[in-house]
């Protein structure tokens, strides 16, 4: 077995990478770290699609339920919690398997932080004024730079970085991330882009947020809310919860709630499809659920 080895899936939401890690799990020595950027949150399980109690009781899994909602979680953050799981998981010579679909995460881990300059006066004075502030932050951003701007469009945080990044270099953070993704990779690592034809993505996201409203979803969003998601630095804006505020404010519909969840985790997919193809050359694609057998296969000849 190459020893050193961790393996990453990655891709949008709702491909069946989870699945895909639980079951390589039960068939190779191995634990699971979670690169979702919201299962770091306590309590806020249903709406990010966690593994379930069963399943973390068969399989080891890393990275989950450590934040309180109130708490703001950076990658720097991130990238420790889970080089330390990494080494945590070969110390019980078992092989880590890298899960998720936060892009930013899983690249900082695999390449290394953003290189770019950052001070932390600045990003916290920046955090002050426009954090709740979306409006301005989009036009403070359009006049330095407006091509980040319109890529980072209802990604507050990144925008702010994007206009940290600006004040502190004069250049835009577009560019000079092209330059982050010709470095090395950190780790031997075999990566790979889990992929499905879009109609079949698209089915299986409605299938799945119908699934997570009939599992409690509108409940446990409302015991967050009244535990203050609306006013969190981070978790507020982990996909479907705001929504399903509105609903509970009776400001939508429970079908247009419904609809409008289905749209943004589409779009938010879409997204997710475009970094991992921009920014992971090194990865390799795997179709489900065609190519699953063949994979697992290949992956245990690699490993073995």
């Amino acid at each position: 077995m190459k020893s050193e080895a961790i393996i990453v899936l990655m891709g949008p939401t709702s491909s069946g990478k989870s699945e895909l890690a639980f079951e390589l799990a039960k068939i190779i020595p191995s634990e699971i770290i979670s690169a979702d950027s919201m299962q770091l949150y306590r309590a806020m399980d249903i709406g990010t699609a966690k593994p379930s109690l069963e399943e973390r009781k068969a399989v080891p899994h890393h990275l989950i339920d450590l934040f309180d909602i109130s708490q703001r979680v950076e990658v720097f953050t991130y990238v420790k919690l889970a080089e330390e799981a990494i080494e945590s998981i070969r110390s019980r010579n078992k092989i880590p398997i890298i899960v998720g679909g936060s892009g930013m995460y899983i690249k900082a881990l695999l390449y290394g932080l953003d290189p770019l300059p950052s001070d932390t006066e600045l990003s916290k004075s920046l955090y002050e004024k426009y954090e709740n502030d979306t409006p301005n932050l989009i036009d403070e951003l359009k006049k330095v730079d407006p091509v980040a701007a319109e890529r980072l469009y209802e990604k507050p945080r990144k925008m702010i970085r994007a206009l940290e990044v600006f004040m502190l270099t004069g250049k835009s953070i577009m560019a000079q991330n092209m330059q982050w993704s010709a470095e090395k990779l950190k780790y031997l690592a075999l990566v790979y882009k889990i992929k499905r034809e879009r109609a079949n993505l698209y089915a299986r996201i409605a299938q799945r947020t119908d699934k997570m409203l009939a599992s409690g979803w509108v409940e446990e969003t409302e015991r967050l809310l009244e535990n203050g998601l609306s006013s969190t630095p981070t978790a507020r804006q982990a996909i479907g919860y705001p929504l399903i505020g509105k609903y509970l404010e009776g400001i939508i519909s429970y079908e247009e709630m419904r609809m409008r969840i289905v749209s943004s985790t589409k779009k938010y997919a879409r997204r997710q499809e475009t970094w991992f193809n921009n920014q992971h050359p090194e990865a390799q694609e795997v179709f489900l659920p065609d190519e699953k057998n063949k994979f697992i296969e290949s992956l245990l000849s690699a490993i073995a």
